[in-house]
């Protein structure tokens, strides 16, 4: 039988990562085409509209660990799982190759699919989708997400916030996991073209929703909650491959 292979929307960096539990460490990211999902704000579009299919790669784990040697310079480093949702993608022999070189594996997922190889992975962040998404999240597949990770994974929260809705969501989310680390991300309303080299971002919109953010989780005492931006898009907007 021949080697699955993996759906390839683009591999890059390194770079930093710019969100959640490992903001700022330097990471390859290999992005994953196809979701199960379509929410309403989604930044990633080439990666998840059927319609950029054409410009998905079917890769073997060879292939795939070329691309990432090559940009690390051989050197063992994060790599991040992403997509799309990229819990689709057969990824077991990918983290089993790399973690024979020394790298680490991290993957963000809505926790709308389980996997075996969840287990195998350094860190697992569950990104469950609030109301503002327009999805619906099933909290029992979800907790099948984490079943799978088993003792594996360092596993954390992280949610994405647009408003008072999405904000009693993620407290509701914190109260259900609260051995879960936490992580609220202020919205980006404005998710690039597809196929744009750039885009620009309402970088004060997203300022003035990241104080609000604060301003609730103080005035709610909720201090078990982390609130952070997404970093890449402070430093690059909404480009692709950052």
């Amino acid at each position: 039988m021949s080697e699955a292979r993996i759906r390839v929307s683009e591999i890059f960096g390194p770079t930093i990562q710019g969100e959640g539990i490992l903001i700022g460490l330097p990471t390859v990211f290999v992005r994953t085409g196809g979701c199960d999902y379509r929410c309403s704000w989604c930044d990633t579009l080439h990666a998840v509209d059927a319609d950029y299919r054409d410009q998905w790669q079917p890769m073997s784990v060879d292939e795939i660990w070329r691309d990432v040697t090559r940009l690390s310079g051989g050197k063992a480093l994060t790599i991040s799982l992403s997509g799309g949702n990229p819990a689709i993608q057969p990824f077991a022999s990918l983290i089993a190759r790399g973690h024979q070189e020394g790298y680490r594996f991290a993957l963000e997922t809505q926790g709308s699919i389980a996997k075996d190889w969840f287990a195998d992975l350094d860190t697992l962040v569950l990104s469950p989708k609030p109301p503002s998404s327009g999805m619906r999240t099933d909290w029992q597949v979800l907790n099948d997400c984490l079943r799978a990770a088993a003792n594996g994974p360092i596993i954390a929260l992280k949610i994405v916030i647009f408003d008072d809705r999405d904000y009693a969501y993620a407290r509701a989310a914190g109260a259900r996991y609260p051995h879960l680390p936490i992580y609220l991300q202020p919205g980006n309303h404005t998710p690039p073209p597809p196929d744009a080299d750039d885009a620009l971002v309402d970088i004060d919109g997203v300022m003035d929703r990241m104080r609000w953010l604060v301003d609730k989780v103080s005035a709610d005492q909720w201090f078990d909650a982390r609130v952070l931006p997404q970093l890449h898009v402070l430093i690059w907007g909404n480009r692709r491959s950052v």
